[in-house]
């Protein structure tokens, strides 16, 4: 992962900590340069990361000047993370919907990101895309609705991308988790078995690969990584 640019959104999240945290360790020196994007940050972030907090990644015009301040700073950019995103359980009865929401949050965030940055990543010898997509938007269960829904839109974006970019040399990949492992999903769910669950360091190792010049050979897929659940 050397010599590469890589902008994550959403770095602040636990998901997005574990992917910042391995992509240092795999980038073996200084030639890899990351830039974390996000409307908070909530954890501080490594010497030499990027950080550019305060954005709202569902108004195009906010994930533009992101992408344009990752341009300013390294001069290039390689690979994009789709890791922004939110989840609410709700059934559809509910008083106040979420869809539009789950929509804005999951969708809108990662097709703003992905026209931001296309440019750049065309420029690139090896560009990537990679959405965070959701095994329970296959078969939403009570309750997933809206979630599921959105999450199906990462999934039609990420193939309808992947798609229109075959004859560059960018890739445009998804993974599909189930639960994962983090601090909010065990308060939430106390009696249910973690160990099950998919391990947030096991989740970016997946992300990685797809990230990397190694994995030229896919585009367009949806990957399961569903632990044991």
């Amino acid at each position: 992962m050397s010599e590469r640019v890589i902008a994550i959104t959403g770095g602040h999240g636990a998901l997005g900590q574990a992917v910042l945290s391995a992509a240092r360790d795999a980038g073996g020196g200084a030639g890899l340069k990351i830039a974390v994007i996000d409307h908070a940050m909530g954890n501080p972030v490594p010497q030499g990361v990027l950080a550019l907090g305060g954005v709202d990644l569902t108004d195009p015009k906010q994930a533009e000047a992101a992408i344009t301040g990752v341009i300013s700073r390294f001069g290039r950019l390689d690979v994009l993370l789709n890791i922004a995103g939110g989840f609410v359980w709700q059934t559809t009865d509910d008083a106040a919907p979420a869809w539009d929401r789950m929509h804005a949050l999951n969708v809108a965030t990662a097709l703003n990101a992905s026209r931001a940055a296309l440019p750049y990543l065309k420029a690139s010898d090896e560009g990537r895309i990679i959405n965070i997509g959701s095994a329970a938007a296959l078969k939403p269960d009570a309750g997933m609705g809206a979630y599921g829904a959105a999450k199906a839109g990462v999934h039609a974006l990420t193939q309808a991308l992947a798609d229109e970019l075959k004859s560059t040399r960018v890739t445009v990949n998804a993974v599909l988790p189930s639960i994962i492992d983090t601090p909010a999903n065990r308060k939430d769910m106390p009696d249910a078995d973690p160990a099950a669950w998919v391990a947030p360091a096991d989740l970016a190792a997946v992300i990685l690969f797809l990230a990397s010049p190694e994995s030229r050979a896919m585009t367009g897929a949806l990957v399961p990584v569903t632990g044991r659940v």
